[in-house]
């Protein structure tokens, strides 16, 4: 039986991460990076598929927590005999892919387990494993090879083979301490010097803090803000600059179904609203690292700019099937590779346009080169931009005139023009004013249905979806238009399940996919900020504390929430789920604040003034 999504806590260098279990077994791990091919495949699989189990043999009242604001897991295991403390991190800093488990006993003693076993290649490869010699500072050390892969397993006291495993079994006792640690290296390097484990420990935890502590947010749910711009900034590659959304593929959005795809890539819509979540917060530094970055990976014809990249700003992503996993809880197919990256979808450059504009906004100057980029993807999104597109969703069924993607292309053209007027840069400013002008006179005249007083998912359909929650929140409406809070009204009456929202009715056939899917959380957490910018303040707040409610006991969070089964769904940490709470915090606090002054809240992107449209509200 597969362990709850929830019982995972992430460990990560900022250019991968594992995913721990609650009884000690690292049931995912890609290595070097992000996208790599996945070492312990457990996750997706059975113990056979590849895992690293430190943990009690007998039943244990477990608890963990990560040392303040770092991601050093601590996980205590109280036993009817004793008690023990697992230390688990990924160092950050130094340029290497290790894996580091300390063992503390803290009380009496607890027998302990330890079970080795790797598998390349998403748990597919079983590779030749012997005992070898180390360095002068170690005995031996164990190494699995296959292909460029090798892993070094050192430690305090290492396993034995045991038919196609490494495993140990051995009592701990109150003051003993143990070390182990795994390390990639490509196989034809000779092995890399053992860590000192305990100043990478202490080095982690400084560099974590140092960065928590820049966080310049103040008000209700800090807790929850920083754990999650920290779970950000776990996602992003800090030697390359791409953001993933999330850290593994294809834990499904609906359990024994075939909804399930891979999310460690770099989607230019997630990074640019991550890039807005920590620009909030401090962190302007992190924008000029994914810009750049953004440059590298879009540079050439317009034409060709993709939706999703890999880490390193490559575009081969072909999807496929791997047919050897069973899935996580018997759910088909396991992806690697996403077939979304040929997909059209139009709202890609606003959401890049709104986080550029907002670093502009704050300081970042643009070199010749990211500016140039930038009013070329604007110059051609001028020639296309009425035409159907796979949406903000991926939508696998019929091209669509989404109104998301419309409101989407307005904030690109919109964000553009103030780059010329506020910043001085150079653009064909009369065209792009004269497009925001028809990009928006289409959406009001072809999204909105007046029977139902709300915004339409597309043109050709009075069905809504939450992606139209955003359409205060770029600035394209003010948040007290009437059109605004009757989709909002809408959304809440036909979206809502069990309290917490669903992207769109996936009955209606819009997607082309069998099956259904849960709650989609980053919505709810939108209509947590729809509440904050209308002046339903109790209602945010009653919905913001049941979304945090969600969080693990670490404090991370999937895709989407089984309400019936009472268990969290989709791909793990994911990006787009902080990141809205991220937002929605800061909509409440605000609101707040702008109550007690008597003024209507600002939206979330004002860091520069809001052009009104002639006859329209402002």
């Amino acid at each position: 039986m597969s362990t709850p999504i929830e019982d995972y806590a992430a460990i990560g260098d900022t250019e991968t991460a594992a995913l721990v279990s609650m009884k000690g077994s690292v049931d995912w791990l890609c290595l070097p990076r992000f996208d790599s091919s996945s070492s312990f495949t457990a996750l997706l699989g059975t113990p056979e598929h590849g895992r690293w189990l430190i943990g009690p043999v007998d039943d244990a009242e477990t608890t963990r927590s990560y040392r303040g604001d770092s991601f050093i897991l601590e996980t205590i295991h109280r036993t009817a005999t004793g008690a023990v403390k697992v230390i688990d991190l990924m160092p950050l800093g130094d340029g290497r892919a290790d894996l580091v488990r300390v063992v503390e006993g803290l009380e009496g003693e607890v027998e302990m387990r330890h079970e080795w076993v790797v598998r390349f290649g998403y748990g597919r490869i079983r590779p030749w494993v012997a005992h070898s010699p180390g360095h002068e500072q170690d005995s031996e050390v164990i190494t699995a090879i296959a292909g460029n892969d090798m892993l070094v397993l050192r430690g305090s006291r290492l396993p034995h083979p045991d038919g196609g495993h490494h495993r140990d079994q051995w009592t701990v006792r109150a003051g003993e301490h143990y070390n182990f640690s795994t390390t990639w290296v490509a196989s034809y390097k000779p092995i890399p010097p053992p860590l000192d484990i305990h100043s990478r420990i202490e080095a982690t935890h400084e560099r974590s803090s140092q960065w928590a502590a820049r966080c310049t947010y103040e008000g209700p749910y800090r807790a929850e803000v920083v754990r999650s711009l920290l779970t950000l900034r776990l996602l992003t590659d800090t030697r390359r600059g791409g953001i993933v959304a999330a850290a593994t593929t294809s834990l499904p959005e609906d359990f024994g179904g075939s909804r399930n795809w891979d999310y460690r890539y770099c989607w230019l819509r997630d990074a640019s609203l991550t890039l807005e979540s920590l620009l909030k917060s401090g962190y302007v530094g992190a924008t000029k690292l994914w810009r750049d970055w953004l440059v590298r990976a879009v540079a050439g014809d317009p034409e060709d700019m993709q939706i999703m990249y890999a880490v390193d700003g490559g575009r081969e992503l072909p999807e496929r099937e791997l047919d050897h996993l069973p899935g996580y809880a018997d759910s088909r197919p396991v992806r690697i590779g996403n077939g979304a990256v040929n997909q059209k979808q139009t709202d890609v450059l606003g959401e890049v346009m709104i986080a550029l504009e907002d670093a502009r906004a704050q300081g970042l100057k643009e070199s010749t080169q990211s500016w140039a980029v930038q009013r070329a993807l604007v110059d051609n999104l001028a020639e296309h931009w009425d035409q159907a597109d796979n949406g903000l969703w991926e939508i696998r069924g019929p091209l669509r005139h989404f109104t998301h993607s419309r409101v989407m292309v307005w904030a690109a053209f919109d964000r553009a023009i103030r780059a010329v007027e506020l910043h001085g840069y150079e653009g064909d400013v009369e065209r792009w004013r004269e497009l925001r002008e028809r990009v928006r006179e289409d959406v009001l005249a072809k999204g909105w249905n007046e029977d139902k007083q709300s915004f339409t998912q597309h043109y050709d359909t009075d069905e809504v979806d939450a992606s139209l929650l955003l359409i205060p929140m770029v600035g394209f409406l003010p948040p007290e238009d009437p059109r605004v809070l009757g989709t909002v009204t809408a959304i809440e009456r036909d979206l809502m399940r069990d309290g917490f929202l669903l992207r769109y009715r996936t009955e209606s056939g819009v997607d082309g996919l069998e099956g259904d899917e849960h709650p989609f959380l980053a919505c709810s957490w939108w209509l947590v900020s729809a509440y904050a910018l209308t002046g339903q303040l109790d209602k945010g707040h009653a919905l913001m504390r049941r979304l945090c409610g969600l969080l693990n006991d670490v404090g991370l969070v999937a895709e989407e929430y089984d309400v019936e089964g009472q268990r969290q769904a989709g791909n793990f940490p994911q990006a787009f789920s902080h990141l809205t709470l991220i937002g929605a915090a800061y909509a409440l606090r605000d609101a707040e604040a702008a109550e007690k002054r008597g003024q209507e809240p600002e939206t979330d992107n004002t860091a520069t003034p809001i052009h009104p449209v002639e006859g329209e509200p402002t």
